[in-house]
């Protein structure tokens, strides 16, 4: 007992080991947008793809079958990082997203594509966590706000023409135009990658089972305090992305006006990170401002539940609401994560990045269950109550040290 409470005091007194480089974070920026612009023409159709290829509007199950095995294989990753190091993880990754987009562009519509769609959701996943890590190896506490503002930036400048675009194409060529994009796209990303990181592949060397992880998170409570806020914002993430364009189809909007509303909403992403992330790193810490941030997407994620017009400014304007906590939220995140770990910490990464399948899990069997007895709105109601139950970790965390 008495060793637990001594890990748990010297967590403030962790030493990082950090090699900032510039070059590598802007390649790195480069990537991110053109994985966040694929990864939006795709997202929010993809509810609608699992509805067509199956006949049912209740499709939470192909998120929480895909999301399952993310978590899963993201509490293991660390070790595929140890045998192939990181940049290899990323490649492999990205590789079998590729192909298991090129079989789907060719193949027709069914239940077996669909399946194939999960498998794009599962690698996409660890895409992304081998990122991440690979960043986090040229980054520095100091400037830890910036850095992820701007890559928050990126990957969300890049997210917000999505949208749009993905509509076009739905409207001119079905889904096939949409595949056929993304192959495309994901291909110049794999070619951009392979030039980038040729001579980067950094290995994990630490030897740490699931068990250990666990034992290790537990004794870091500032770390489970911020992991319960990103599991609540990627619930809040999956409620939206499955369900917000069913939910906008059934009022019978048009995908033209659903395209113009995820445009419009998605921008406080590219107005409000960066610098949030300046202010977390100069000016204060992001206690107070993640506060702030989770009581505006509480207040406005509940607002959707009572508005059933067709109105495009309408929706626009509340769920432009909802992103403007859920952009803010997103950076402090990681902005406070990310400064109290570094790039050895590769475990540590991965479990905080099993915040997303884990937040996708709960929000499917959650959804699987209120659809059987509840309009489709209810689910927007419970949202903003699990986003109000996050102010409570929010108010525990110990606060980061800015520069002022």
């Amino acid at each position: 007992m008495q060793k637990s409470k001594i890990k748990t005091i010297n967590e403030e007194k962790i030493r990082h080991h950090e090699k900032y480089s510039a070059g590598k974070v802007n390649a790195i920026g480069t990537i991110s947008f053109l994985m966040g612009f694929t990864q939006s023409v795709i997202i929010y159709m993809m509810s609608s793809y699992f509805k067509m290829a199956t006949g049912s509007e209740n499709v939470g199950l192909f998120y929480f079958i895909a999301y399952l095995i993310v978590l899963f294989a993201l509490l293991n990753f660390h070790k595929v990082v140890k045998i192939f190091g990181k940049s290899n993880a990323f490649y492999f990754s990205l590789l079998f997203k590729i192909i298991t987009i090129a079989v789907i562009m060719i193949a027709p519509v069914s239940p077996w594509t669909a399946v194939l769609l999960v498998f794009y959701l599962i690698f996409s996943g660890l895409e992304w966590a081998s990122l991440d890590v690979i960043l986090e190896s040229f980054s520095v506490d100091k400037r830890s706000g910036r850095i992820r503002g701007e890559h928050l930036t990126l990957i969300n400048a890049g997210f917000l023409f999505g949208p749009l675009l993905a509509t076009k194409l739905l409207g001119h060529f079905d889904f096939s135009g949409i595949f056929i994009f993304i192959f495309i796209v994901n291909s110049v990303i794999l070619i951009i990658t392979l030039a980038s990181f040729r001579n980067i592949n950094h290995r994990f060397e630490g030897s740490v089972t699931v068990r250990d992880l666990i034992g290790k998170v537990s004794q870091r409570r500032n770390i489970l305090r911020i992991y319960y806020i990103s599991f609540i914002l990627e619930f809040f993430y999956a409620v939206m992305v499955v369900y917000s364009p069913i939910y906008l189809r059934d009022l019978g909007l048009s995908w033209d006006k659903i395209g113009i509303i995820f445009t419009l909403m998605l921008v406080p992403f590219v107005l409000v990170q960066y610098p949030m992330g300046f202010l977390a790193d100069k000016k204060m810490g992001e206690k107070e401002a993640l506060i702030v941030s989770i009581a505006i997407m509480g207040a406005s994620s509940a607002a959707v539940y009572f508005i059933s017009g067709t109105s495009v400014f309408v929706w626009a304007a509340v769920l432009f609401a909802t992103r403007i906590g859920a952009a803010l939220v997103e950076v402090l995140r990681d902005s406070y994560f990310y400064k109290r770990i570094d790039a050895n910490d590769v475990d540590l990464i991965h479990f905080y990045r099993t915040a997303m399948p884990a937040g996708y899990i709960a929000a499917s069997l959650l959804s699987i269950a209120m659809l059987f007895f509840f309009p489709l709105k209810g689910l927007f109601l419970l949202l903003a109550i699990f986003v109000f139950s996050s102010l409570i970790p929010a108010f525990f965390l110990v606060d980061n040290k800015c520069e002022k």
